[in-house]
């Protein structure tokens, strides 16, 4: 992943009762990804998880609520030539989510379903080997 740019973002690992792991597709992109994103300047990784989620899927969550999961590098899935930084987190929500602002599609993934959709390598390669299934 030498040489290539860099995107420092946040993500969240939010799983239902069934155990389906919530995804997001954002506007012009074909891959889904863990719901979260990038920091506005002087932000905290909680901070900028509690912003994201709540702006992009209207999840009202506080920092205290989140488990830090660990700090994870993948290539960027909509980005060729890029890699992507995340400080990923887990978290417990209750109540609707519904897609907003840049966010054109959500999905509840069962992974062993994973096959049929295109998921983001974060999610595949990093985040997903550390579910129980």
């Amino acid at each position: 992943m030498s040489g290539s740019r860099v995107i420092s973002i946040v993500a969240a690992l939010i799983r239902n009762d069934e155990g389906e792991v919530l995804l997001v597709r954002k506007r012009g992109t074909t891959v889904f990804m863990q719901p979260g994103g990038k920091y506005e300047p002087g932000e905290s990784a909680p901070q900028a998880l509690v912003r994201e989620l709540n702006e992009e899927l209207g999840i009202v969550a506080h920092p205290d609520e989140l488990v830090h999961l660990g700090y994870f590098e993948a290539d960027a899935a909509n980005e060729a030539g890029h890699t992507v930084e995340a400080e990923v987190y887990s978290l417990e929500i209750s109540g609707p989510v519904t897609p907003l602002a840049e966010i054109d599609e959500l999905i509840w993934l069962d992974l062993d379903q994973l096959d049929s959709v295109a998921v983001a390598p974060l999610s595949v390669d990093r985040i997903f080997p550390l579910i129980a299934r």
